[in-house]
């Protein structure tokens, strides 16, 4: 399937215009729609600030012509922007905690991109170090940091907001995303409460993470398989307004497992793990929206299906709930 009907210059123009797909578990009722991000160039949503930031840091300077981009990244990130650096005549350094996929780190270095690993005991905030260190010993360097960088978010405003939006006619009653550095939900449900303020916003993750602290919930931080989305310390994704979100909703690892196999066996959704949590509360969202419980402009619910299952092949998410590595 594409959106484009005449021949296209460069990888970059076919970022965006993704599918926005029916999820069949939904209420008839309420239906809910999911933004099939895996029909980016490079496989994933995060394609669309890989482009948008670059380019945007090239026109103001920040980023000079031949330079080089380091950036911490769980992966997709790093393919987005290791695609869109190849394009625009950039170099790119990414710096990935250990345990993150082998396939993306893989694609990384198939773009032209240097992939440096730090211990997956340090977590983000190693590789976040990491990176920092590393853009004072270059020149001409710079970190986007897509946690912190409002071009993350302002990509997904310009972008992934209006696409949805004309897609319904405007009729969204609920935006539902997972949070990793929270850009896609803030941009994306930025747009949308802009034309109606009133659209449900519903931030999505794991079980064991701690977004729902800033909510004032009471919950425990432990780890978690499901991948790209979540955080152990709040403070350190930026972008994330606890404010601007009604609610944020927990899925336990068991639940994702479950759902990402349903997915594919039922409606033909090669997704992986952060799908899986994002249709089960756009789901749930959408259930609450059927009984009265919550109160939408629309009998209608949106979400982001942010990568393919094949990233995730060798840690076997099509196995036993036991056997999938996370």
């Amino acid at each position: 399937m594409t959106t484009h009907r005449e021949p296209l210059d460069s990888v970059l123009d076919t970022v965006g215009e993704t599918p926005l797909v029916r999820v069949h578990g939904a209420p008839e009722d309420v239906p809910v729609y999911a933004k099939l991000e895996s029909f980016n160039p490079g496989a994933s949503v995060k394609d669309r600030i890989g482009a948008y930031m670059l380019e945007a840091m090239l026109d103001s300077g920040e980023l000079p012509e031949g330079g080089t981009v380091i950036e911490p990244t769980a992966g997709n990130t790093g393919i987005g922007f290791a695609v869109a650096a190849g394009q625009l005549d950039v170099d790119a350094v990414f710096v990935v905690p250990e345990r993150f996929s082998v396939e993306k780190q893989t694609l990384m270095d198939a773009l032209g991109a240097d992939v440096i690993n730090t211990p997956t005991e340090d977590g983000m905030g190693g590789a976040i170090e990491r990176a920092h260190e590393l853009a004072e010993e270059l020149d001409d360097a710079v970190v986007p940091q897509q946690f912190s960088n409002p071009l993350n978010t302002e990509a997904h405003y310009e972008l992934t907001g209006p696409e949805i939006h004309d897609a319904l006619d405007g009729e969204v009653g609920a935006m539902v995303a997972g949070c990793g550095t929270a850009g896609t939900l803030m941009g994306t449900a930025g747009y949308l409460r802009e034309h109606n303020p009133d659209t449900h916003v519903v931030a999505v993750e794991p079980t064991g993470s701690l977004y729902a602290t800033t909510k004032g919930r009471d919950v425990d931080e432990a780890e978690y398989k499901t991948e790209g989305i979540g955080t152990h310390d709040p403070s350190t994704n930026e972008l994330f307004d606890p404010e601007f979100v009604d609610d944020v909703v927990q899925i336990s690892d068991r639940d994702t497992h479950a759902e990402l196999q349903r997915l594919a066996r039922e409606e033909g959704h090669l997704v992986g793990s952060s799908s899986a949590a994002n249709s089960l509360a756009a789901i749930d969202v959408a259930e609450a929206i059927a009984a009265g419980e919550v109160d939408a402009p629309h009998d209608s619910v949106v979400t982001v299906f942010p990568d393919s299952s094949e990233r995730y092949l060798s840690k076997g998410i099509y196995g036993d709930y036991e056997e999938w590595e996370g």
